[in-house]
């Protein structure tokens, strides 16, 4: 019988140590996902500022062809890397929208590129072509290269060195605040 009691009492006092570190994984967890949520204006990449993009050669939806040399072409210039097959992309998909129709240049000072299959790509592209010059790629593609995208959604802006070369001049875009751009 004493063993019983032993046991009894060892498994209770194993339950109440469990107990005590469940709850204090669920209170991490809470904190977490706090700052997860508070991160607006974090960066969205892990492309740092400063970053040069590397030379690379690739034409438009529209048919225009598109360059490391033109990418800062008369200013400063908001790009978007989507995916079809990214849920916050396609929760960032409106306010991008939004966002590149309130900017001073017009489309000439914004691309998107979206990457993943040619069928999906090509239909999620359809609302970006009338704010933004769009590219379609598939993974690995020439733009996500030249970049170095790895993950989705990413948002940049780009502005010219000095030596005139385009680099990442904010990983950290806000699409909720207008910002103005150099033009």
């Amino acid at each position: 019988m004493p063993f019983l009691t032993a046991a009894v009492v060892l498994v209770g006092a194993l339950s109440a140590l469990n107990l005590v570190l469940v709850l204090g994984i669920i209170k991490r967890l809470r904190e977490h996902s706090a700052l997860l949520t508070g991160r607006r204006g974090a960066p969205s990449a892990d492309i740092e500022v400063g970053t040069r993009i590397a030379e690379f050669e690739t034409v438009t939806e529209a048919g225009e062809p598109l360059t490391r040399a033109s990418l800062t072409e008369g200013g400063d210039l908001l790009v978007a890397f989507l995916s079809p097959g990214c849920a916050p992309c396609v929760e960032k998909l409106p306010g991008f929208v939004a966002h590149a129709r309130s900017l001073p240049g017009g489309r000439r000072r914004v691309l998107a590129v979206v990457v993943g299959e040619p069928g999906e790509a090509a239909a999620f592209a359809t609302p970006l072509g009338p704010v933004a010059q769009v590219v379609v790629e598939e993974p690995n593609g020439a733009l996500s290269r030249a970049f170095g995208v790895h993950s989705y959604p990413t948002l940049l802006r780009l502005g010219p060195d000095a030596e005139g070369r385009p680099v990442v001049t904010s990983n950290a875009v806000d699409l909720t605040r207008p910002t103005a751009m150099t033009v």
